[in-house]
């Protein structure tokens, strides 16, 4: 069944000021089409920021219980409903159930933590020679324009969406083109938790995020996604507003001569061919120690057949499809380029088409050796289930070439070297370091982002402590009498 999203503005479910609409396809079968949604114009994308700034005075002035209240009752609505979530996940955006109930289960804790954060807003004193209180307080910002991917619908929607509310401000919501289905849930648990109208508004479309940016009534703008757009964002951004970017990475593996080869290989699985290579965390560029190198590939190769590709709804299925036709055709374009550099194709690298699996977006954990570095499957993110493994001789030339590419954001080695694995946790270019662990993953209390062009600087934290910064504006008070 086709569910049929509208825009959320104000409090008012409204088609496009057109009429137009677009249509997501079941990535598994593109034969079905699981939600349409509007094509929003500018004249849509205005009415929702028109309805944040009239919502904005209420809400900003609303108390941290009636905030952490409606969070909480969001999160309580969205954990009743992990099953019916995780099907319609799977469905719109083609994870397997596993991880689909994972993300949907997750979802309602981040609520939970951001609830807590409505009480945390607090300020500072301080000594003053010429007055009688000197104080600081944490207000928040304003509108927050929020544009979320469509690889994680709904947990990082809601690292977002949570944040900005639990600190005062509203919310316009533009969530990927490719999952409408998943945005407009988590905007429908808040409107039954009670929230207000016109704090969080909801708008759909190719073009909508961009009108958004452009609105210079929106304080700030936070942004999952390509580098390439945030790069745009950034630009787009003037003075006196601000901006938070988590973007993408070409994130390494470094599997140094003293590993255990079997827990390198079940690292390198994880982290390359988990979510079917669609997270910005995981990792397509494995620096291997030359002594290691064949005996580690072989086990690699061997994890990558294991897995079953397929519909995320069937049990059986560690793999489901790519996001859409494009990605295919981009992972066949990767793999043949690889191969013209030099690359050596050790399974994979053609699209998945036997039986049932013709209808969808399906593409085979790649692996590709002799890969060198300063070519594309070296230095570009692919973003899909396809991997380069370089040969290396000792940490020093796999920190070298590991750090000479233009992202920063998750890296990993494996080493049972502990000096070792210091010294690639002190000196690899990388906002999140694993040792033992997958590049992919993120805990609850720990800051998450990345260095260089994964994203920016002094905002790019998200989770952890300093998660509020972003959503909140320092007020200092001189109190005379």
């Amino acid at each position: 069944m086709t569910v049929e999203v509208r825009n959320r503005i104000g409090g008012q479910l409204v088609e496009a000021a057109d009429g137009a609409r677009f249509e997501r396809r079941n990535p598994a079968d593109r034969r079905q089409v699981v939600s349409t949604a509007p094509e929003s114009t500018a004249e849509d994308v205005a009415a929702a920021v028109d309805a944040a700034m009239d919502a904005t005075t209420a809400w900003r002035r609303s108390t941290p219980t009636r905030r952490a209240e409606v969070l909480g009752a969001a999160a309580r609505i969205l954990d009743r409903r992990v099953g019916e979530l995780a099907a319609e996940m799977v469905a719109e955006e083609g994870k397997p159930l596993a991880d689909a109930t994972n993300e949907a289960s997750r979802t309602p804790r981040n609520l939970d933590l951001y609830a807590g954060e409505a009480y945390r807003l607090t300020g500072a004193t301080f000594p003053s020679d010429d007055t009688p209180l000197v104080y600081s307080t944490l207000d928040p910002v304003g509108v927050v324009g929020v544009i979320t991917p469509w690889n994680f619908p709904l947990n990082m929607a809601s690292r977002k969406i949570g944040p900005a509310l639990a600190a005062g401000n509203t919310v316009v919501f533009k969530p990927s083109p490719m999952t409408p289905l998943m945005g407009d849930r988590l905007a429908e648990a808040f409107a039954e938790a009670g929230l207000p109208d016109g704090v969080l508004n909801v708008v759909h479309g190719v073009g909508a995020g961009a009108m958004l940016v452009a609105d210079e009534r929106v304080a700030a703008i936070t942004f999952t996604g390509s580098t390439a757009t945030g790069r745009a964002i950034h630009a787009n951004i003037g003075l006196g507003r601000r901006v938070q970017l988590e973007l993408g990475g070409k994130n390494p593996i470094v599997v140094l001569a003293d590993a255990d080869l079997d827990t390198a290989a079940a690292v390198v699985a994880r982290s390359s061919f988990s979510l079917s290579g669609q997270a910005c965390t995981g990792a397509g560029r494995i620096l291997v120690d030359e002594s290691v190198h064949d005996a580690l590939v072989e086990r690699i190769v061997r994890l990558a057949g294991a897995h079953v590709l397929g519909a995320g709804d069937r049990p059986e299925v560690t793999q489901g499809p790519l996001v859409d036709e494009r990605a295919v055709q981009s992972m066949v374009e990767a793999t043949d380029q690889a191969v013209r550099d030099g690359a050596t194709l050790c399974c994979g690298g053609r699209p998945a088409t036997a039986g049932d699996l013709a209808a969808g977006n399906f593409f085979p954990p790649t692996v590709l050796t002799d890969v060198r570095p300063g070519t594309p499957l070296a230095t570009r993110e692919i973003f899909g289930p396809v991997i380069g493994i370089e040969r290396v001789s000792g940490l020093d030339e796999a920190l070298a070439s590991a750090n000479g590419v233009e992202y920063g954001l998750s890296a990993a080695i494996c080493t049972r070297d502990l000096a070792a694995a210091q010294r690639f946790a002190a000196e690899i270019q990388a906002g999140m370091v694993r040792v033992n662990r997958p590049t992919v993953g993120a805990a609850f209390n720990a800051p998450f982002g990345g260095t260089k062009q994964s994203g920016t600087g002094l905002h790019r934290e998200q989770l952890g402590p300093t998660v509020m910064d972003f959503y909140t504006q320092l007020r200092t008070v001189w109190m005379g009498t």
